[in-house]
């Protein structure tokens, strides 16, 4: 193996990625070292690359990319979970000064990888992490979703929506999502009640879905204004609303004439203070559980983008464009 390899780099903001040769990485203690064959491309990447993100703490110059799937070659000491070879994928670089996955080769911590699900292409489980975390850190940890609950989730179609539909399907949920009339058609296709909600104020589906009493758990994954309808579509004393996006300021006055709860989702935790980190795998391993079972899928957008078209990758995503998650085949 070359002491080199190829990497994507950020070097100043708002510059166009770069593609040179860099050290390659040694796995340390407890680490992998992984051949990157996909990185997943979510916003948070493409707000980094033009100086934003600051709740990511990757300073510039810096390889970027935090979503991954590969293969194991090789083991750092300590490491027993995983063998050369192994096919795995995982949140686990990109922010927090650590190196990130848009490079042949990154050394990760073991803690935060699990076994790629079998029956996904590399492509679509390195689409999977972030997203997934994100929203199982929500439903699962924060509110223990279970059967016969009622789950609103703002943005159905969006990553971390189409994630909390399927997790609250597969754990006996009834499940609604809100979305705009071009993504209505794929929310029902993931098994929740689509809304529409540029033609469906709060109340009228409150009412319509649970006769005014409210959902029992409500994902907000577009924060803003949506956090604060949120607020008024839960159901009051054992409500839950939840959100990954609930950066703003808002009022608490609907949440508390209610009685109901409030959890907020920080997902880059882990990798940011250490604490944590074998959470993540045992989520991702859920993850596989659940596509194996065939109960969770992602939609990958189909153009096909390698190394030396990180770019267009990027603006793809920074523009919204793309029929599902963008991923660079590396």
């Amino acid at each position: 193996m070359n002491d080199t390899m190829l990497a994507a780099i950020a070097e100043t903001a708002q510059a166009p990625l770069v593609i040179r040769p860099v050290a390659r990485p040694v796995p340390g203690k407890g680490q992998v070292l992984i051949k990157v064959h996909a990185v997943g491309i979510n916003p948070l990447d493409t707000k980094i690359a033009t100086g934003g993100g600051a709740h990511a703490r990757q300073p510039l110059p810096a390889v970027l990319g935090i979503d991954l799937a590969g293969t194991v070659v090789e083991l750092g000491d300590g490491v027993t979970d995983f063998i050369l070879g192994d096919e795995v994928f995982g949140m686990a670089a990109g922010i927090g000064g650590i190196q990130g996955a848009l490079a042949q080769y990154v050394a990760v911590d073991a803690s935060l990888i699990a076994p790629k699900p079998r029956s996904m292409s590399m492509r679509e489980a390195a689409a999977l992490p972030l997203v997934f975390i994100t929203a199982w850190e929500g439903l699962v940890d924060r509110a223990n979703v279970r059967a016969g609950q009622q789950v609103l989730v703002h943005g159905g179609a969006g990553g971390v929506g189409q994630m909390a539909v399927q997790i609250a399907k597969a754990r006996g949920a009834r499940v609604y999502a809100t979305g705009s009339a071009g993504s209505l058609d794929f929310i029902r296709e993931l098994g929740a009640t689509a809304i529409d909600y540029r033609t469906q104020g709060t109340d009228s589906y409150v009412r319509l879905h649970t006769d005014d009493e409210g959902f029992d758990i409500v994902y907000d994954t577009v924060g803003g204004s949506t956090l604060d309808a949120s607020f008024n579509a839960v159901k009051a004393y054992t409500g839950h609303v939840l959100s990954c996006l609930g950066w703003g300021q808002h009022s608490l006055a609907p949440l508390s004439f209610r009685g109901a709860s409030y959890s907020g989702v920080f997902t880059l935790m882990p990798l940011l203070t250490g604490k944590g980190r074998e959470h993540h795998g045992q989520i991702l391993r859920q993850a596989t559980a659940l596509v194996e079972a065939g109960q969770l899928r992602i939609k990958v957008d189909e153009h096909r983008f390698g190394l030396d078209d990180v770019n267009g990758a990027f603006r793809q995503v920074a523009e919204g464009l793309g029929a599902g998650k963008t991923v660079v085949d590396m």
